[in-house]
């Protein structure tokens, strides 16, 4: 299976967390965190449409005036998520700047910023260049429990996690991968095209089998006599997790929340020997975050958010570490 989601960690492991997701063939893109996002270029800001923010911690929301000044002057809806307090957070960061010029712009760049609260609880304001920023309330739409977007291609999940408040972990997952078989279609002479988006969307919505699909010679064939074509499978799931205490109540619910990730990125901010400082920080070591990736069942763990003590041994120490406590 190809996968659709491409994720990369925008720092190395000891520096401010952050994860950048493409997603394949589109031009949208995924930001976890808004540390220092220097090393990613514009064109990669450029392609940001949801950011979903941990906690407002400095190391994961500096970041936020890099993505600011890349988006002024463009036509662009960014949606944000984080946790209480996040959308006032973003309304002062955005009237810090004086914007006297904005009636100039034909352009509207708009961020649309959700607040998560204890119990389910959302609220929501909403912000546009072309009215200085002006804070303006926005209505929350009904969701499933715990998703916090919900879009073409992927789905993204969220749990209020503790650290010296609230921290928020996530988990973006992809519906169903339906995979075209490159052999087979060579192999009943068909060529590769547009039409295929329309094959797989037909399988995702469970069209039936009598249902007409053009070939690329204009010809029709039912759905049923091309399933062979492609393969159905569980779509992939990208997890992200960082500055949360090791307690009980949080290894729960971060295994609930990232259960059977492919990827599952997780900090590991203390060393295995040093559980005593990472508990009077309310953060993870190598050992804590390695088993809860077992608990959960992800396939791969990549571990962040190293403690800069570490960094004159380097970070292979730290990653053996993690790994030792995932493979049991």
């Amino acid at each position: 299976m190809r996968p659709n989601f491409h994720p990369r960690l925008i720092n190395p492991r000891f520096g401010d967390p952050g994860l950048f997701v493409e997603l394949l063939h589109r031009r949208e893109a995924l930001l976890f965190d808004l540390g220092d996002l220097s090393r990613l270029p514009a064109r990669d800001l450029l392609r940001v449409t949801h950011v979903f923010v941990t906690h407002a911690h400095i190391d994961h929301f500096i970041g936020f005036d890099a993505l600011l000044r890349a988006l002024v002057g463009r036509e662009k809806r960014v949606a944000m998520v984080g946790p209480r307090g996040f959308a006032e957070r973003v309304e002062h960061k955005l009237l810090s700047y004086e914007w006297d010029l904005v009636e100039r712009y034909e352009s509207d760049l708009v961020f649309d910023v959700i607040e998560l609260h204890d119990g389910g609880e959302r609220q929501a304001a909403r912000f546009r260049f072309k009215r200085a920023f002006a804070r303006e309330p926005l209505d929350v739409d009904e969701a499933e429990a715990g998703v916090v977007a919900a879009c073409d291609g992927f789905t993204v999940r969220a749990r209020i996690l503790e650290h010296h408040g609230p921290s928020v972990g996530y988990a973006v997952r992809e519906p169903t991968h339906v995979n075209i078989w490159r052999n087979r279609l060579e192999a009943r002479g068909l060529a590769t095209g547009p039409w295929l988006q329309a094959l797989k969307q037909a399988v995702l919505e469970g069209a039936a089998d009598d249902q007409p699909i053009r070939l690329p010679d204009g010809c029709t064939e039912p759905l049923g006599r091309l399933r062979d074509l492609l393969s159905v499978t569980a779509g992939q799931t990208i997890a992200y997790v960082t500055d949360v205490a090791d307690t009980p109540r949080n290894r729960s619910d971060i295994a609930e929340l990232v259960k059977d990730a492919d990827t599952l990125f997780i900090e590991s901010r203390f060393s295995a020997q040093d559980g005593e400082q990472a508990q009077q920080r309310a953060h993870l070591t190598t050992t804590a975050a390695g088993e809860i990736a077992r608990r959960a069942g992800v396939r791969r763990v990549e571990p962040f958010h190293f403690s800069p003590r570490y960094e004159t041994l380097g970070e292979q120490p730290m990653i053996a570490e993690v790994l030792a406590a995932f493979q049991g």
